[in-house]
């Protein structure tokens, strides 16, 4: 069953809080990071990326990187930037976007929990984009970057987080993108009790975004272990910083696919291939919409068209059933040549945020490129495939709105 628990929380001073929260760090190309603290010296992005504190020769995973970063934090402890709460504390972190809201539970989770799959995957991770992070989190003692985890709903849960919510947030501040945040602290030692027993009888946590955050965090915590034999597992760095959703109020938008090239084929050729596997529609200039999972639009030598998953490729295996496992199996990997998408520089990947007109862009770019606009992948598809304990295709989620760093910073 999973374990929950509070912590001592780090986090801005009210006033603030809106300057300090930030992005989290791998949203940003490095040009795009440093462009984004130019104006802003208390963004926490300084310090969740701190190479832009130095020139763009600077190695990036310097040891002098890192130390910057921790310098930055203490200064801004010291000077009252940061405060932190005398006693361990539950949060709740509520985000609006679009007239939507989600709300989530900030706490500590084990990461016993994330080793026994208690905490469940449905990435895989990079050993080379965790080492950034664990090198941060293990430089300032600290974790910056919440994890995102996604829990099947509970009333009790959402009670508590109703009453909650009638009281008076410590922040409350909307950001340029539009996105709302409001945060509440929960300090009574009864419900924060309660909270805690509550998830000791859930047996399954979900990460929704996060992965490699997580991975860092677990390997910093062992690390920990290792320099201290006698450790009890109360030690903070036996937990990581998480704010857990109710799954039901997660939005997942659609992730979509661009390839640079036909791999040798003209488009009639192209469209021919394909045409076992789907129904295709031209649509010209209409961006097509795309109701129901089976569906994809594609774009193409400045058309569009509507493609329609034939019964033929459909299977009822959580991960080959996906839409984006269906359009790997049947069209990246066998006719376009796209092997592992993690790796090929033929491929890239932009979010659902950005909207169709990027896709569309991105593919006028290239000499006889294609663009897949897929239907989002949705919460149930993603717990049915952590619950098979199987792991999906790269960039098959994008969620939104992302959670802010540095409005909870958990000390071990």
């Amino acid at each position: 069953m999973a374990t929950i628990r509070p912590f001592r929380g780090i986090r801005p001073a009210s006033e603030l809080a809106a300057s300090i929260a930030a992005l989290p760090y791998d949203v940003y190309s490095r040009r795009e990071a440093k462009e984004a603290v130019k104006d802003n010296s208390m963004s926490f992005l300084n310090i969740d990326r701190p190479e832009t504190q130095f020139p763009e020769d600077t190695d990036m995973y310097a040891p002098q990187v890192y130390e910057k970063a921790k310098e930055l934090f203490e200064e801004m402890r010291q000077n009252g930037s940061f405060i932190q709460d005398d006693s361990a504390c539950y949060y709740l972190y509520a985000q609006t976007m679009n007239g939507r809201t989600q709300t989530g539970l900030v706490g500590c989770a084990s990461i016993d929990d994330y080793l026994n799959n208690i905490i469940k995957k449905h990435e895989n991770t990079l050993e080379a984009k965790e080492q950034d992070r664990i090198r941060h989190i293990d430089t300032l003692s600290a974790q910056t970057g919440p994890i995102f985890l996604a829990y099947r709903s509970q009333p009790e849960i959402l009670n508590i987080i109703s009453d909650i919510q009638s009281g008076v947030p410590l922040y409350d501040f909307t950001k340029e993108d539009g996105v709302r945040h409001q945060v509440w602290k929960i300090s009574e030692e009864k419900t924060i009790d309660k909270i805690s027993h509550i998830f000791s009888g859930i047996g399954e946590l979900y990460i929704a975004d996060g992965h490699h955050r997580a991975a860092s965090a677990v390997k910093v915590g062992l690390k920990r272990r290792t320099e201290h034999p006698a450790f009890t597992n109360e030690e903070e760095f036996n937990y990581f910083l998480s704010v857990l959703f109710p799954a039901e109020e997660l939005h997942i938008y659609d992730y979509n696919r661009v390839v640079a090239d036909l791999n040798g084929c003209t488009f009639d050729e192209f469209l021919g291939m394909i045409n076992s596997g789907f129904e295709i529609t031209e649509m010209g200039t209409q961006t097509p919409q795309l109701s129901c999972k089976g569906e994809i639009g594609m774009y193409m030598n400045h058309l569009w068209y509507f493609l329609k998953v034939k019964p033929c490729v459909i299977s009822e295996d959580p991960v080959d059933g996906l839409d984006v496992s269906i359009l790997q199996n049947t069209i990246l990997e066998p006719l376009l040549g796209i092997r592992d998408p993690k790796t090929d520089s033929r491929i890239s990947f932009i979010g659902g945020i950005r909207g169709l007109d990027a896709l569309r862009e991105t593919v006028d770019r290239t000499e006889n490129g294609v663009g897949f606009a897929m239907y989002p992948t949705s919460m149930q598809e993603l717990l049915a495939v952590a619950d098979a304990g199987k792991l999906m295709p790269p960039k098959s989620t994008w969620f939104e709105p992302k959670l802010r760093s540095g409005l909870f910073i958990h000390e071990f």
